[in-house]
């Protein structure tokens, strides 16, 4: 799996170590709540550096497969996988890549965490912005979290990436007794940046949250997003729902931050939350009904190694898109406001 990056700026220092924490926790089999697959993910720069900066050329990494098992997925070759990708390939192309998903494989997102770790590192360095997820809910479990405090430290503390202390364990015995029960859960991940000064995005075509949307939607599984009050805003009216403004200390402030931290496409410079949901996975330890490549009704039962939720291991793959996003409008911002 490689990813290439257009548009890095020069002089960056980056090495492999900078981008191997973020695959870490992107990783297969790191804990018994996710799939047992067990690949080292090592990162490898091939180009866009010298003597550990960055040139301002296309930067290309890769990272290599070691423990894939096709023989697991002989009878996809002839069967549709029910809420797979297999069907729609299909019939978009004509061909497919039955082993493992091919390109609709979660392993793709390898090249969006490696980029996305490159990202946040200028994000960090030159615009001192943090990005963080973390899992906030598992089916029915929600978590209690602080968007304005939250920090990885908390998020990193347990296996389900959930900050809350409470909901945590609930959530981890729920995804093991799905597991057991081969089948499978989804939730929702919730992700703030913090620092992001006023001004980034734009009025009409690329505005903030609608890049930052495509970004999510983009992810595999994820299946509604929503920033700010989101749907729950629907049950305000006007004046409730309204940021009002204040100057604090020679900065214009909001009182609350139902708009997430963007107001008509542009970052106003509170913190940007925002929330995706994750369905469960697609493969599951039960027959099930499908058809043929010669659309023949006929069952069939999931088999390989499969994560029974997204959720932990989505948490570095929401940052990273939050990451590409937001650094693609901070350079835009600056080249165009200086």
């Amino acid at each position: 799996m490689g990813v290439v990056i257009d548009g890095c700026p020069p002089r960056l220092s980056l090495t492999e170590a900078d981008i191997q924490p973020d695959l870490d926790r992107r990783r297969p089999g790191q804990s018994a709540i996710v799939t047992p697959r067990k690949e080292a993910d090592r990162v490898e720069i091939l180009s866009g550096t010298f003597e550990g900066k960055t040139l301002g050329t296309p930067i290309s990494m890769w990272v290599k497969n070691e423990d894939a098992r096709p023989e697991a997925y002989n009878e996809m070759a002839s069967k549709f996988r029910p809420s797979h990708a297999d069907y729609t390939y299909q019939a978009k192309f004509g061909i497919r890549n039955w082993q493992g998903g091919g390109r609709s494989s979660a392993r793709e997102t390898i090249g969006r965490v490696a980029a996305g770790a490159v990202a946040r590192k200028i994000l960090r360095e030159q615009f001192q912005v943090e990005v963080v997820g973390y899992v906030k809910q598992v089916q029915r479990i929600a978590a209690q979290v602080d968007p304005e405090t939250v920090k990885q430290k908390q998020v990193e503390a347990n296996i389900v990436r959930c900050p809350d202390e409470t909901a945590a364990p609930k959530m981890i015995r729920l995804i093991e007794k799905m597991r057991r029960a081969g089948d499978s859960v989804g939730g929702v991940i919730e992700c703030v940046a913090r620092g992001v000064p006023a001004g980034w995005g734009e009025p009409v075509f690329d505005r903030l949250e609608a890049d930052l949307g495509k970004g999510m939607l983009s992810l595999p599984a994820s299946k509604a997003f929503e920033i700010g009050s989101g749907f729950a805003g629907t049950l305000l009216t006007g004046l409730q729902h309204n940021d009002a403004f204040r100057n604090q200390g020679g900065k214009v402030r909001t009182l609350t931050n139902r708009s997430g931290g963007i107001q008509g496409g542009i970052s106003n410079g509170e913190t940007i939350c925002f929330r995706v949901a994750f369905k469960p996975v697609a493969t599951v330890m039960h027959e099930q009904q499908t058809v043929d490549v010669n659309l023949q009704n006929t069952t069939l039962k999931g088999r390989g190694r499969h994560d029974p939720c997204v959720l932990p291991r989505a948490v570095p793959m929401v940052e990273a898109m939050a990451a590409l996003v937001l650094v693609d409008h901070a350079l835009r911002q600056r080249a165009q406001c200086g």
